[in-house]
C-alpha cells in the first residue's frame, strides 16, 4: 500500500511465491498480487491505462501458475472483489459528529478520536462501515441518522447482519452500505488544519478504517520526490521525521468495492478445478470457503 506500490512490487511477491515453493514444497501457500487492486482504486476500471495493467499482471498470474502447475501444484485463482467506478466520499464519521456522538481529545493542536469515549462511531472499510453504538439506546436513532445520509443504500441491523453472513465477534451494531458509485471515509476531523498527523501519512494501523487516499501523493507539494529524498535521509541520521506525503482529498479515489454490483461483470471470480460447480455459476462470497476447503480435501487424498 502507498503512492509508490505498482507492478515491481506483485513481480517481487511472484518470486518469493517460487522461492517458497521451491524451498518449503507447503501444503496451502497463499499468494496476493496487487497491481491491479491500486490502480482500479487510483484510476477507475473505466480509465485507458487500466488495459495495460490488466496485460501486466496477467503476464506475471500466468508465469506464476505455469510455475506452480509444473510443480504439480492445484492452482485456484480468487479475486475478492470487483471494484466498480466511485464519484462520491460519505464521511460518515462527521455526521455523526454532528449528533454530538464522536468524541475528540486534542493533541498538539491535532485531533484524535477517542473510541472509547465515543456514543457512537464508523470503522470504515471501501464501500461497507461497522458502526459500533456504544450507548446501547441510539442503535434505532443511529441507524436513522445513517439511513439518510446521501450515498448509503442500506443499513443493517440485528438478524439482517447474520443473515448477510457478516455477524463475528468483531463485526458492527449495524452495518452500513452504500450505493455502488459511493465509498466510506474514515475522516472525523471537520477543519484539515486540525487532522491528526497520521491522516497525511501511510499509516494503517493507527487509522480507524481504510484509507484509499494513501494511494496517492498529495498533488500540492513541489518537487515530492526531493521531500521523500530529504525524510529518508533524515531517517537514516537518526532525525525524527513524519512521511506526511498524503492528501486529504477523498475525491481523488475513483474505484471501490463491498456492495454488491448491479452488473454480473463486475463481479470477483473464482477459477480452479471446482466439479460441484458448473462453469459460469454464480454463488454467494459467504460459500467460497466451503468450496476452496472441499478443494483441499479433494487434493489430500
Amino acid at each position: 500500500m502507498g503512492p509508490g506500490a505498482g507492478l515491481p512490487s506483485s513481480k517481487w511477491i511472484a518470486r518469493a511465491a517460487k522461492w517458497f515453493e521451491d524451498s518449503f514444497t507447503p501444503n496451502l501457500n497463499l499468494v496476493y498480487l496487487p497491481h491491479l487492486d491500486y490502480n482500479l482504486q487510483r484510476l477507475g476500471p473505466d480509465h485507458p491505462s487500466i488495459a495495460d495493467d490488466l496485460q501486466q499482471i496477467d503476464a506475471v498470474a500466468e508465469d506464476l501458475v505455469s510455475f506452480l502447475e509444473n510443480k504439480g501444484v492445484e492452482v485456484i485463482i480468487l479475486s475478492e472483489y470487483g471494484i466498480t467506478p466511485v464519484h462520491q466520499p460519505i464521511h460518515i464519521n462527521r455526521e455523526l459528529r454532528k449528533k454530538g456522538w464522536i468524541c475528540c481529545r486534542e493533541e498538539l493542536g491535532r485531533e484524535q478520536i477517542d473510541l472509547g469515549n465515543c456514543k457512537a462511531f464508523s470503522i470504515s472499510d471501501h464501500q461497507l462501515a461497522h458502526i459500533y453504538v456504544l450507548d446501547s439506546p441510539l442503535v434505532n436513532e443511529v441507524k436513522d441518522v445513517v439511513e439518510n445520509l446521501p450515498g448509503v443504500s442500506r443499513v443493517l441491523a440485528g438478524k439482517e447482519i447474520e443473515e448477510a453472513g457478516l455477524l463475528h465477534e468483531r463485526s458492527g451494531d449495524l452495518i452500513a452500505v452504500s450505493e455502488e458509485d459511493c465509498w466510506f471515509t474514515y475522516y472525523y476531523w471537520d477543519d484539515d488544519s486540525r487532522a491528526p498527523d497520521f491522516a497525511r501519512c501511510v499509516d494503517i494501523h493507527r487509522k480507524p478504517g481504510y484509507d484509499p487516499v494513501e494511494l496517492f501523493l498529495d498533488p500540492a507539494l513541489s518537487f515530492p520526490k526531493v521531500k521523500i529524498g530529504a525524510k529518508l535521509l533524515s531517517k537514516k541520521l537518526g532525525f525524527r521525521y513524519l512521511m506526511n506525503l498524503i492528501p486529504l482529498d477523498p475525491d481523488l479515489v475513483k474505484g471501490s468495492h463491498g456492495c454488491i454490483p448491479k452488473s454480473d461483470e463486475d463481479y470477483p471470480v473464482l477459477i480452479g478445478n471446482f466439479s460441484e460447480l458448473k462453469g459460469g455459476e454464480t454463488i454467494p462470497a459467504t460459500e467460497v470457503f466451503q468450496h476452496l476447503l472441499q478443494s483441499a480435501k479433494h487434493e489430500n487424498k
